[in-house]
Order: structure tokens, then sequence, then C-alpha cells
């Protein structure tokens, strides 16, 4: 694949939601997937916690913190605390299991799961993860299926 190609393809690379999206969601929602795809996790964290901490339903509230989980996960290693890194790695798995959803709030779960297995799987490989030295990997990007689905 020459560089045209990849230019020409990221040129024309849609936002990662629309504005269906931005009328149906929570705007602390759209605002934490904007920081999150930006890299500023702890931001992100931030709004999302607005959203968690407020009158939202049981599921929401469980998906909102595995998302925030996740999010911190990736704070934790712009820090150098990899231990902590896993912990909310570990934490956020647990709760994406606990919900019970293939996708929520337009959010391919599995999709999203499964960047988080590839950029932060390291994390578990041995007892201390300060043992380890931080590979190069690809961050998650957050982006909307085009259907709106219900959430409480």
């Amino acid at each position: 694949m020459n560089s045209d190609h990849v230019e020409s393809t990221q040129g024309k690379q849609s936002s990662p939601y629309s504005d269906a999206h931005i009328a149906a969601y929570p705007v602390e929602y759209i605002a934490g997937i904007d920081l999150y795809n930006a890299g500023e996790f702890h931001a992100a964290h931030d709004v999302w916690e607005e959203r968690w901490m407020g009158e939202v339903g049981a599921q929401e509230k469980l998906f909102l913190q595995a998302m925030i989980q996740s999010a911190v996960a990736f704070h934790h290693l712009e820090i150098g605390r990899p231990g902590a890194a896993r912990q909310m790695y570990t934490r956020a798995k647990e709760k994406f299991s606990r919900l019970g959803r293939n996708v929520f709030m337009s959010l391919d779960l599995e999709e999203y799961q499964a960047q988080l297995d590839t950029a932060l799987s390291w994390l578990l490989t041995v007892a201390d993860p300060r043992e380890l030295t931080q590979p190069n990997f690809r961050v998650p990007k957050i982006a909307l299926l085009p259907e709106i689905t219900d959430y409480d």
C-alpha cells in the first residue's frame, strides 16, 4: 500500500459519531469520546464521571464506570503506574462483562474490548507489572455504530 492511499483514506475518515448520536446521547458521553480519542484520558474520565455521578440508570452507570476505568488505565500508563493501569484495565473488563451486552450507547463493546486487550494485555503477563518494559501499542479509538441504541 502506498502512502498516497493511506493519506487519502485518512482524509476521508469520518467522525466517530453522527448528529443523530449527538441528539440521542448525553453531552458528557459525546464529549468524553472526543477527549478519549484525543488522548486526553484524565479529562475523558472527568467528563464521564460527571455523568456517572448523576441520576442515571443502573446499566448506564455500569457502562460509564467501565469506560472511566478504561480511560484511567491509559492515564496511569502515561504517568508511569503500570500496576494501577493493570488494576483499572481488569476492573473495566469485569464491568463490561457484567453489563452482558454486545452494544451499549451505540458502542460495539466486543470491538472496543478487543482494542483494549490488544493495547493492554501485556500488563497481565507477569506477577508484578513494574517488571515490564512498556511496549509500543495502539491506543483504542472509539467510533460509534450508526444505529442509535436504547439505554436506561
